[in-house]
């Protein structure tokens, strides 16, 4: 099937050719790790791992590579260590860990490869000294600039002109720049920061060159898709392809793919607007699942506009797929759904491969369920529905993970209720019913009989 995607680059839908033939390679600009994740994060790491399971649904997942990284080293790293009185390697053990138990609770799968900055400083090292020895960056004091005058597509991605880039609208004002957004390559060792040795003398690496130096150590240049939010294209995705081309005199990557922003009240969420949560916090309040269907109810590309009506929204329709799926295992009926899968499972791929239209793709699924619930479907036909659903969850991963039980308690009170109904004691029965529905357990009395569920 013929995938579309919309590069920012062209700013239009176009098919996926892949580098190498039918294999696919992927880098995500990972966090910064220097405080707990929030909703923004989990956007974007929802988005692409949608995106990246989606490959492996039509390309097979031992094809596609799937790189992402944990800035370990920054001026916010820093920062924060210091205030803790910690060291930043410090700082980051403590936090990556709550990254990883954050995405694994939003189903996030885990990438081929997870890179950590300080691991590639030897690679930076060498792209910056080609980028030095080819003219498009100088030394001043210890600290290394790119030049962007010198890089004549600089602003192709985000679609600006040099001329038009305001002096100090964007960045400080640097007098040792010769122009205002030149962009450090190398910083120069400061008291109290993390520091490598380098030509140019002790010091760490600029936040833009890490990513560069890292897909390219991994994927090669140029490589297939690269991700990230939408507030990156300007300025670290712009200089990424700045550096990386400038230095090595061939395409960065085909592909540049961003998600949309988490909006509150209509505003970008952001600490300064003090709007702005954790996942940790989230969590607390309502299922990672619901959080992570709330964020397949939008197309990646599009804002969404979060709110607790949102939240609670999507925790009611996530209820209705799997009570739709638990139902599925009670039917004993004769109707054939065979033309209804076969639909639904072709709306589907047509959904993904269409710029990984989840929005669509849910849509199909719910109007599957309901011309489903409109039949008395055999448990053969269920078998088969339930195995379609869980191809389609190979992507979307919002159907139960994991076989529901009950006490033995609960079944028993179930039991005794089906024998008061057998007995025709409907007063007993409907006691029954009311202490069911105490401890949390709703009932449903169908003609293949009684269907729990949770209340």
């Amino acid at each position: 099937m013929d995938l579309l995607l919309h590069n920012t680059l062209t700013n239009q839908k176009e098919s996926f050719k892949p580098v190498k033939k039918d294999q696919v390679s992927m880098y995500l600009c990972g966090p910064t790790v220097y405080d707990h994740g929030h909703l923004g994060h989990g956007r974007s790491a929802v988005a692409f791992d949608i995106i990246r399971r989606t490959f492996d649904y039509f390309y097979g997942a031992k094809n596609v590579t799937f790189v992402t990284n944990y800035t370990d080293v920054d001026d916010k790293m820093i920062n924060r260590a210091n205030k803790e009185g910690i060291t930043v390697p410090e700082l980051a053990e403590r936090i990556i860990p709550e990254y990883e138990a954050d995405y694994a609770a939003l189903g996030i799968k885990v990438p081929t490869i997870l890179t950590r900055a300080t691991e590639y400083i030897p690679q930076m090292i060498e792209l910056v000294e080609k980028l030095i020895e080819k003219g498009f960056a100088y030394v001043v004091d210890g600290d290394v600039y790119y030049e962007i005058e010198k890089f004549t597509d600089y602003g192709k991605l985000s679609n600006q002109k040099r001329e038009d880039l305001q002096e100090g609208a964007r960045v400080a004002i640097d007098k040792k720049k010769k122009h205002p957004h030149d962009f450090a390559l190398w910083k120069a060792e400061k008291p109290g920061e993390p520091s490598w040795d380098s030509p140019w003398g002790k010091g760490r690496p600029g936040w833009h060159l890490e990513c560069s130096a890292m897909s390219r150590a991994k994927l090669g240049q140029p490589f297939d898709i690269h991700g990230g939010g939408m507030d990156l294209t300007f300025p670290h995705h712009e200089c990424e392809i700045a550096q990386s081309e400038a230095a090595y005199d061939e395409k960065f990557c085909n592909y540049w793919l961003h998600n949309g922003f988490i909006t509150i009240n209509k505003e970008k969420m952001s600490k300064s607007l003090d709007n702005f949560f954790t996942l940790k916090e989230i969590f607390k309040k309502y299922k990672p699942q619901a959080v992570r269907y709330l964020f397949l109810t939008a197309h990646y590309r599009s804002p969404i506009e979060f709110s607790d009506d949102q939240l609670t929204q999507a925790e009611n329709s996530l209820k209705r797929v799997h009570d739709f799926v638990r139902n599925l295992k009670n039917s004993s009926g004769n109707d054939s759904a065979e033309e209804l899968t076969a639909t639904f499972i072709a709306q589907f791929e047509a959904a993904m491969s269409d710029d990984f239209d989840t929005v669509k793709a849910i849509a199909a699924l719910f109007t599957f369920i309901k011309e489903i619930n409109k039949l008395n479907i055999s448990e053969k036909e269920a078998t088969k529905i339930l195995e379609t659903l869980k191809k389609t969850d190979t992507i979307l991963k919002i159907l139960p993970q994991t076989e529901e039980t009950i006490d033995t308690d609960i079944e028993n009170l179930i039991q005794e209720r089906e024998q008061a109904r057998a007995d025709k004691d409907w007063n007993r029965a409907d006691e029954l019913r009311d202490e069911l529905l105490k401890k949390g357990i709703e009932l449903e009395d169908t003609s293949e009989g009684t269907v729990w569920k949770r209340a």
